[in-house]
């Protein structure tokens, strides 16, 4: 074997162990690297604050085991009728929605948690604008970081068919 038949099989020894690797990568493949991220949207319509607190300690405990486990995640709530409540400080008076004793005492460590849920730990607030509009609350009167879906129902739906796994406190 010459020199330069030696080089060509070697430049082809060298191909060959850098695109092995590559072997049987295909669109499918990477489409399931995009299904690693575990899909959870939590269902909330209720009014009752205590209700709201275990919802919020079970999406904390959750993100927190996945973070801990380096699991990507995309945990979203959507707020749909008295849901609304955990979203203002509004009292939301003269409305289906309005304030009451028990979400007052409440309200404060709720919005600090939801706030840090939101903030740190990336957990998406989505709020019914049907709702919303239904009251004629500004959407100035939002907490920070709600986002307004057309339809909370549509969107439970929708993320659903996304494959996201639906949870409801009860």
């Amino acid at each position: 074997m010459n020199n330069s038949m030696m080089r060509s099989v070697f430049v082809l020894l060298l191909l060959a162990a850098y695109l092995l690797p590559f072997q049987g990568v295909s669109a499918a493949d990477a489409d399931d690297d995009a299904d690693d991220v575990v899909k959870v949207v939590y269902h909330a319509d209720f009014s009752d604050p205590r209700r709201f607190s275990a919802m919020l300690t079970s999406i904390n405990n959750m993100v927190t085991y996945y973070q801990n486990e380096l699991v990507d995640y995309d945990v979203r709530v959507v707020f749909v009728a008295h849901g609304i409540r955990f979203l203002t400080d509004d009292k939301l008076a003269d409305t289906p929605f309005a304030s009451d004793d028990a979400l007052e005492e409440r309200r404060s460590n709720i919005k600090g948690r939801l706030s840090s849920l939101n903030s740190v730990q990336g957990v998406k607030l989505e709020l019914c604008d049907i709702t919303r509009a239904q009251i004629k609350l500004s959407e100035k009167k939002l907490y920070a970081g709600v986002e307004s879906v057309p339809s909370g129902v549509v969107q439970l739906a929708e993320l659903q068919h996304q494959g996201f796994a639906y949870i409801k406190i009860e």
